[in-house]
This record gives C-alpha cells, sequence and structure tokens, in this order.
C-alpha cells in the first residue's frame, strides 16, 4: 500500500526558555492510503496537538511531515489555505457548519471556492448525499435539521473533494449514542467503500473499535499502538480497554 502521511521526529514546545512545556516530543509514523486511523490518548496527553500540526492549523518545533511525499512543515503561509482546501477534509465535534446557507451549499463550499463548473458540483453533491442518506434535506438549514443530520452533512462536506486524508476531532462527542453510532459507520463505510483515508482523534474506546488501528499517546509520545485486522469488532475493543489501563494517569501539563 502507498504511503500517503509520514509523520518525521516531529517536536512541539509551547511557552518561553523559563517556562517550556513539550506537547509532543519525538512522534514517529506512516499512515497508509485507505486506512483508519484511531489516536488515542489521556486529557493533555498531545494527541489534538498531534492532529492540529497534521491538519497544519499549528506548527511543529522541529520535524517534519510528509502529506503524499510534499513536506507540508515547509509550506509557505500563504499558500495553507490553498493546500487545505485541496488535500484536506475536516470532520469537527460540533459540525462548523454555516447556519445561513443551506446543507446543499454547505456540502457545496469547498467546490465553490475551488470554482469547480456548477454542473460537476450537482453531479458530485447527488452522487454523495444518496450514499449518506441526506438527499431529502439538501434544501433545509442546519439548525432545521438534527444531530445526526448535520454530521453527515459534515462527512459529506468532508470527503466531496475526494481529500487525501480526512481529519476528525472527537467526532461523537456532541452526539446521543444513536447518532454516534449511526457516524462511525458511516465513517466506516466510507473508509472501506469510498478508500477514504481517515485519522480520529477519540477518547470513547467505542469510537475507535471502529478503526483499523490504534496510535495510544502519552506524555507527547507514542506509548503503544495495537491493529484490528481480523478480530471481531468486541474483541478489539477489549484490546483497547486493557491498553486504556495500562495507559493511565492524566497528564493535565501537557496541551
Amino acid at each position: 500500500m502507498k504511503k500517503i502521511l509520514k509523520v518525521e521526529k516531529i517536536q512541539k514546545y509551547y511557552g518561553n526558555k523559563d517556562n517550556i512545556t513539550k506537547a509532543i516530543d519525538g512522534i514517529s509514523f506512516d499512515v497508509e492510503e485507505g486506512e483508519f486511523i484511531g489516536i488515542m490518548g489521556a486529557s493533555g496527553s498531545g494527541k489534538t496537538t498531534l492532529l492540529n500540526c497534521i491538519s497544519t492549523i499549528d506548527t511543529v518545533s522541529s520535524g517534519h511531515i510528509y502529506l503524499d511525499e510534499q513536506d507540508i512543515t515547509e509550506i509557505e503561509e500563504k499558500e495553507i489555505c490553498k493546500f487545505r482546501r485541496k488535500n484536506l477534509g475536516f470532520i469537527f465535534q460540533d459540525f462548523n457548519l454555516l447556519d445561513t446557507l443551506t446543507i446543499e451549499e454547505n456540502i457545496a463550499l469547498i467546490l465553490t471556492i475551488n470554482k469547480i463548473p456548477q454542473k460537476e458540483i450537482d453531479k458530485k453533491i447527488e452522487e454523495i448525499t444518496q450514499k449518506l442518506g441526506i438527499e431529502e434535506i439538501l434544501n433545509k438549514y442546519p439548525y432545521q435539521v438534527s444531530g445526526g443530520q448535520k454530521q453527515r452533512c459534515a462527512c459529506s462536506r468532508a470527503i466531496i473533494n475526494r481529500p487525501k486524508i480526512i481529519l476528525a476531532d472527537e467526532p461523537t462527542g456532541s452526539l446521543d449514542s444513536k447518532s454516534a453510532k449511526q457516524l462511525l459507520e458511516i465513517m466506516e463505510d466510507m473508509n472501506k467503500n469510498m478508500k477514504a483515508t481517515i485519522l480520529m482523534v477519540t477518547h470513547d474506546p467505542l469510537s475507535a473499535s471502529y478503526c483499523s488501528k490504534i496510535l495510544f499517546v502519552k506524555d507527547g509520545k507514542i506509548f503503544n499502538k495495537i491493529e484490528k485486522g481480523e478480530k471481531q469488532t468486541k474483541e478489539f475493543y477489549n484490546e483497547i480497554l486493557d491498553v486504556l489501563a495500562l495507559l493511565g494517569g492524566d497528564q493535565r501539563n501537557v496541551r
């Protein structure tokens, strides 16, 4: 399989010389195209900082991150927005939908900004919303639909541009258990049937059990990693719980 993401010995420091916090301490790992990777760790372990560095929301202090062989740590600031629009998809906990736009307009936004022809936009929206079961709410506004439907909209928006990687930060955090399960099944389907590469930060072992591989972060380092392989979801879930028990602690001094 092709390596789509390579994180190489990255470090991230906050503060000044009198009060330095090391949020990431020499993390390295690869993500192959089509993988569904979970990142877990206690509050303050560095997992969100790691995701922010990969998403170019934050910058590394040292080390390199390569997306499809492009070193994203070397991208000039004026080119960052263009890079994100072309290569990254995002699924946020709070949806990040614009209430002044319809569901259809929210999904189409990235394509409109990228100046894709309207005929092509319409075709892409029809295809993706049918797959995610929200074709009947396209003319509604976010405040008129359920949390689960908002998240399906967010998933549609994340994948419609066929990004190289989708980054999800606690995507089930604001959903009830039923909607959370539906979202995870959608993400699993996006991964398996749409070949989406997904990197998801989560504190929830049930959410993590949908992933193909999990990286556990502690004190800004990779503490452990496990793969699902041929295991059943329940077996993998129990394995996750075992690692979390070993992980322990709550490193509140790290972001």
